[in-house]
């Protein structure tokens, strides 16, 4: 149950999205920053030796298309390790961020964020002089508070997540449901992901969840492990910002047996369980559609990669796929049986169902309701219209789809927050290239459908 990656394949020429992770560096700014900026840095984790930093940019001067940010590390033990959403380089004490092809352009009091890991041996202070195109950003440089319990947001109410016998549950020991969107994929629509669009999606969709769709193929990490891994943990750091839960999706699709990219998987979760191991808002989603392969394949994966993650962090969520496009196996015949009976050898784990209303109805909505007495169950991927991402959305099918979800207390994802010329994409086509996410000129019949339902009250319970 997938979207026409043929079809995206060749619209990504036509939109000039190709290239939008590569290393380049964007030549030579064309509109300076006339009255400066501001800067909030925050160490948001240190360790012995050292430290990973967020830095957000807001530019107060003229639009800029085009942009390097530089500052002063005041300390000379501290180096740059590895940086994300820009080019980084450092020479002595002076550090340099360029612009990426998807977030040169920032209009005035626009912001990007960027962020990196840095070891130091000596005193950890913070970097001064920072300068925008060469303006010094004197707005402010400040250490914003994190996010607290209490603070109103998904993560500040509910804290870690666990599983507790079939349900997802909050640090109160409460079963929750979170309900969010899923990006498409961040090889092609990495600029719908930038501050303007995760700050619409927490404050005016209250997404309770981003799920971060990094496909391990279809030019995606394979090309560039380093560099998607990077994107990949700067967009958990900005849905951490906004108190929003953030799944890491390892988006295998083509080939569908997960244990072609088990080395991949093994590589890649090692990396990000050891840097997000101290963050509350990461759920690890390890394979996203399985397909074409049998289940005890898919069980044995897990049982290979489940370990690798908890060696860096015993206590997050895992979302395990099923066979079928995880569809629980009924999209090859079988039913939730197969993995009621065979279940894998882990704990605090959940079990992934997908689903594309106008192609999967009652006998899909019939196997969830058996599976959810007896299974922990996550919908971490969901399309208002055909599996191949496109038709006509099928209101009554989502809306029954999305009840009966609400009464299970079954969290979701939907299919995507992007701007891709299909229809179950929430955003008209071009609605990434301004700063609107929220208003109904920008929204798709799937993205108002959505929205609503987001949008309205999570009533988490602490108590």
């Amino acid at each position: 149950m997938k979207r026409l990656l043929a079809l995206l394949a060749a619209c990504v020429t036509a939109l000039g999205l190709t290239g939008l992770l590569g290393p380049q560096a964007v030549a030579g700014p064309r509109a300076v920053a006339a009255a400066g900026c501001r800067v909030d840095y925050t160490v948001t984790s240190q360790w012995q030796g050292g430290f990973q930093a967020g830095v957000k940019i807001t530019n107060l001067g003229a639009p800029v298309s085009g942009w390097t940010l530089t500052f002063a590390l005041p300390d000379a033990s501290q180096k740059i390790v590895q940086g994300w959403n820009a080019t980084w380089s450092q020479s002595g004490s002076a550090v340099t961020a360029t612009a990426l092809d998807w977030n040169r352009t920032l209009a005035t009091g626009a912001a990007a964020d960027l962020g990196f890991t840095g070891s130091f041996t000596g005193a950890n202070p913070k970097p001064t002089a920072f300068a925008l195109n060469g303006v010094a950003c004197t707005g402010s440089v400040e250490e914003p508070p994190p996010t607290t319990p209490g603070d109103g947001t998904p993560v500040g109410v509910n804290g870690r997540l666990h599983v507790c016998g079939v349900h997802l549950c909050n640090q109160y020991n409460r079963p929750v449901q979170l309900r969010g969107m899923s990006t498409h994929g961040i090889q092609w629509f990495s600029k719908c992901y930038n501050t303007a669009s995760l700050d619409a999606l927490a404050k005016d969709w209250k997404s309770d969840l981003l799920r971060i769709a990094m496909y391990v193929q279809e030019d995606g990490y394979e090309t560039d492990p380093a560099g998607f891994t990077g994107r990949v943990n700067g967009l958990v750091d900005m849905a951490e910002a906004r108190g929003m839960y953030a799944v890491i999706d390892f988006h295998t699709l083509t080939p569908g047996d997960p244990n072609y990219n088990l080395d991949r998987a093994k590589t890649f979760f090692a990396s990000v369980a050891a840097r997000n191991a101290g963050k509350k808002n990461v759920i690890y989603e390890i394979a996203n559609e399985p397909n074409g392969v049998s289940w005890t394949a898919v069980k044995s994966y897990a049982e290979q990669v489940i370990p690798v993650i908890r060696a860096a962090d015993p206590d997050a969520v895992i979302i395990v796929g099923t066979r079928g496009w995880s569809s629980l196996g009924v999209s090859d015949g079988s039913n939730e049986s197969e993995v009621v009976n065979n279940p894998v050898n882990a704990t605090n784990i959940m079990y992934a169902f997908h689903f594309y209303a106008a192609s999967h109805k009652d006998a899909y909505r019939a196997a969830v309701s058996r599976a959810a007495s007896q299974l922990p169950l996550f919908v971490s991927e969901f399309g208002t219209v055909s599996a191949t991402g496109g038709g006509t959305l099928d209101r009554a099918s989502t809306t029954a789809w999305l009840d009966l979800l609400d009464q299970l207390k079954i969290s979701y994802a939907n299919w995507t927050y992007s701007d891709a010329p299909e229809s179950s994409a929430a955003f008209r086509p071009g609605t990434c290239d301004g700063g609107d996410y929220s208003s109904s000129g920008v929204l798709t019949e799937s993205g108002t459908l959505l929205k609503s339902r987001i949008s309205t009250p999570d009533s988490f319970p602490t108590s």
